[in-house]
C-alpha cells in the first residue's frame, strides 16, 4: 500500500523506535566481544612465541654434534633464536597491558583507546594492532593508538570527518 503525500503525524513507516539504553548495550556488547576476539588473537601470538622460544632452547640444549665448532656455531644460532622469540614474547606482552586497560562497560564519546568507531568506508577498534577482526559478518579494524590513522582520527566525534590516505572518513558512530 502506497500512501499520497506525507505521512500523517506520529506515522512511521519503520517498526517502533529502538530504547537508548537497548542501542548502548548492544554497542558495548560489540566492544566487548571486540576485546575478547582481540584477547584471543594475542593469547595465541603468545603461545606461539614461547612454544618457538622453548623450542630453540631444546634445540640447543639436546644437539650432540660430532664436531665442537659445529655444535657451539649450532648451540649460539638456537640461542639468538630464543632471544628473538624472547624479544617477541616481551612486546607481546606489552602489548597485552594495553588490552588491560580497556574498559568493554565505558562508552567513548570521542576516538580514544577502546573506542569502536565506525565510518562511511571502514570499522574500526582502538585498541592493538592485530588486523581484521570478524563479528556477525561485519569487518572491524583492530588498529592501535600509535597508527598513523588513529591520530588522523583521535579525538573527533560522531558527525565529524577525518582524510587519511588521500581520502575523507565521516564518523557515523563512536562508542
Amino acid at each position: 500500500m502506497v500512501l499520497p503525500g506525507p505521512l500523517p503525524y506520529g506515522v512511521t513507516i519503520c517498526c517502533k523506535p529502538r530504547n537508548p539504553m537497548e542501542i548502548l548495550t548492544q554497542e558495548l556488547e560489540t566492544k566487548k566481544r571486540l576485546l575478547q576476539e582481540s584477547n584471543k588473537l594475542l593469547n595465541a601470538q603468545i603461545k606461539a612465541a614461547k612454544d618457538a622460544m622453548d623450542e630453540a632452547q631444546e634445540s640447543a640444549n639436546d644437539h650432540q654434534g660430532s664436531m665442537e665448532d659445529k655444535f657451539e656455531s649450532f648451540r649460539e644460532n638456537c640461542q639468538i633464536q630464543r632471544d628473538m622469540y624472547a624479544r617477541q614474547l616481551d612486546e607481546l606482552i606489552t602489548v597485552q597491558s594495553v588490552l588491560r586497560r580497556i574498559n568493554a562497560t565505558k562508552a567513548n564519546q570521542d576516538v580514544s583507546l577502546g573506542a569502536v568507531v565506525i565510518t562511511e568506508l571502514q570499522n574500526y577498534f582502538i585498541g592493538v594492532s592485530l588486523g581484521e577482526i570478524k563479528l556477525d559478518g561485519e569487518s572491524y579494524y583492530a588498529i592501535s593508538g600509535m597508527s598513523p590513522v588513529f591520530k588522523a582520527m583521535m579525538g573527533k566525534t560522531a558527525g565529524e570527518t577525518f582524510s587519511f590516505r588521500d581520502k575523507t572518513y565521516k564518523i557515523l558512530q563512536v562508542f
